[in-house]
């Protein structure tokens, strides 16, 4: 604003001195015009200079009497302007209002009133004082438009000025706030990485420079995806699926590969909307300590689960035994008839079928894991272990199989042989479970609706394996999953004990529903497979 002040005062002073000096040139020159407009020249030279050399040299803050000298000594130029060129008579008396308005926006609301009326008074001196004609209605006039332009402008200015001290007063809180959030996100240990709609980095701390090895500089602006899935495997797909989505990701484990070996990264997703795109946060944590406690504690929990599974194991072999021992020993006695002989040679055979039968289930539940890792279609393993049910001797009478499937692979990461016994122990267990004409529905989606409390897997697929049995006894759900815990008869109770660990061991779900008059449904929820595309159940 002063820097206007100091352009209009030197351009106007300019022309006055030149228009005097064309005057003084003429045949008849005013020499008082030429004096006046030498020396408002001089004066407005020598009072801009002060201004510059104190306000843009010096680099001092323009205080209240500064603005009060720059803006009086305004209002005497424009006067001695109006002098020069004619009086009352001059065009040029609407520059007060310029003055006016200046006065109204650098000094507060009384300076503004002030300088209103200081223009006021010298108008109505140079009409009253000056020889020439008599004020006329045009130059009252003009008085009452310097008077309502000094209000108006003054009112206005100081609106303005309280506007601008706030909104000065907010942008220093914001920045100040900037920093210290700046500082704070630098000092964490935490690593925090903002992307934008298109992929390009907006803010990244040094935890995470750090932790995925990665310049702190010259990255902001470019795009990241493809770096951050090169040096942390996941985590571009992972924030490519939450800007597509807009859905934030809670839980997300990366493992990645460094010379000093693997390290697991914990990560969760939030979404910023903005009017042109969303933006994008990934925090990080490495958790490999963590895990590795983790680690500790399943081995302890899965020691102590080998003891109580062996003394299940040694309860359940101990029974078909001691039946064994029996029947040895009643058919070493002198007088066994021919036809008890003959049925404790049939209890000696199936007893030991039994014993084959329960160590060979139990050989197959003690090697449930992940041998080979890979992208598995859901749908095809589905198919496969039905087919299989179909052909299996326990599948009596009139029992339909019904796979419904979508046309589309329905991927997951795992390993598919684990992942076909689970599904073919659950088919299975269907089927022991219906009665002769009986119909066992196989699903493979994804699923429609929001996800029962407590999940939280992202995009899962759903596995659904339901009968027209009797249902599951309401007291025998806590346990359907134990080692050993059956109500079939000839059962091991190893079958879904198997499903269970199978689909713990993929990192998913499996729910049971019971109605006696509808049967059993189980239902397997697996994460989808990381480079699928986004599917989100709605909430």
């Amino acid at each position: 604003m002063l820097r206007w002040l100091w352009t209009g005062r030197l351009v106007l002073a300019s022309a006055i001195f030149v228009a005097a000096v064309a005057r003084w040139l003429a045949p008849e020159p005013n020499q008082l015009e030429t004096l006046i407009a030498t020396v408002a020249l001089l004066s407005a030279l020598v009072v801009t200079a002060f201004g510059f050399w104190w306000v843009e040299v010096l680099k001092r803050p323009p205080g209240r009497n500064f603005l009060y000298v720059q803006v009086v000594f305004d209002v005497l130029l424009v006067t001695a302007v109006i002098h020069v060129t004619g009086g009352p008579a001059s065009p040029y008396p609407p520059l007060y209002i310029l003055v006016i308005t200046a006065g109204a926006l650098l000094l507060p609301l009384p300076g503004g009133l002030l300088i209103g009326a200081l223009s006021s008074i010298l108008f109505i001196a140079g009409v009253v004082f000056v020889p020439q004609e008599d004020p006329g209605r045009a130059d009252f006039l003009r008085v009452g438009l310097f008077s309502v332009v000094a209000v108006a402008t003054a009112f206005l200015g100081d609106r303005l000025r309280r506007t601008g001290a706030a909104l000065g007063a907010a942008e220093l809180e914001l920045r100040q706030l900037l920093l210290d959030t700046n500082d704070i996100l630098g000092a964490l240990d935490t690593a925090v990485i903002t992307v934008d709609g298109e992929g390009r980095l907006v803010y990244m701390n040094t935890s995470a420079a750090d932790l995925l090895n990665l310049p702190a500089e010259g990255l902001s602006g470019q795009p990241v995806l493809e770096e951050l899935d090169r040096t942390a495997p996941g985590l571009g797909t992972l924030i490519r699926r939450t800007v597509a989505t807009r859905v934030p990701v809670t839980r997300f484990e990366i493992r990645r590969r460094t010379p000093a070996g693997v390290r697991y990264l914990g990560a969760r997703t939030t979404v910023l909307e903005r009017e042109d795109q969303p933006s994008v946060t990934a925090v990080m944590q490495d958790i490999t300590e963590s895990r590795r406690m983790e680690e500790l504690i399943r081995r302890t929990d899965r020691l102590q689960g080998i003891a109580e599974l062996g003394a299940s194991l040694a309860h359940e072999i101990k029974n078909p035994l001691a039946s064994i021992r029996s029947a040895v020993e009643q058919l070493g006695g002198p007088r066994l008839r021919e036809e008890d002989s003959d049925m404790l040679r049939s209890l000696v055979l199936r007893e030991s079928d039994r014993l084959t039968r329960l160590l060979a289930e139990f050989m197959e539940f003690s090697r449930v894991e992940t041998r080979r890792w890979t992208a598995v279609d859901v749908g095809a393993v589905a198919s496969d272990a039905v087919s299989l049910a179909q052909r299996h001797p326990d599948r009596t009478g009139n029992i339909r199989i019904e796979l419904q499937r979508p046309d589309e692979a329905l991927m997951v990461d795992g390993d598919p042989d684990l992942l076909h016994r689970a599904i073919f122990n659950l088919v299975l267990n269907a089927v022991q479970h219906s009665p002769d004409d009986g119909v066992v529905t196989v699903t493979v989606d994804r699923p429609a609706s929001g996800l029962p409390p407590g999940l939280d897997l992202y995009a899962p697929v759903r596995v659904t394996v339901q009968d027209t049995g009797g249902g599951v006894r309401e007291e025998d759900i806590p346990r359907l999953f134990d080692p050993f815990f059956t109500n079939r008869a000839g059962g091991t109770g190893l079958g879904l004990a198997l499903v269970h660990r199978a689909v713990e061991a993929h990192s998913g779900a499996i729910l049971v529903d019971n109605d006696p008059d509808a049967g059993a449904c189980f239902t397997i929820y697996l994460p989808a497979h990381a480079g699928e595309p986004a599917h989100v159940p709605a909430s």
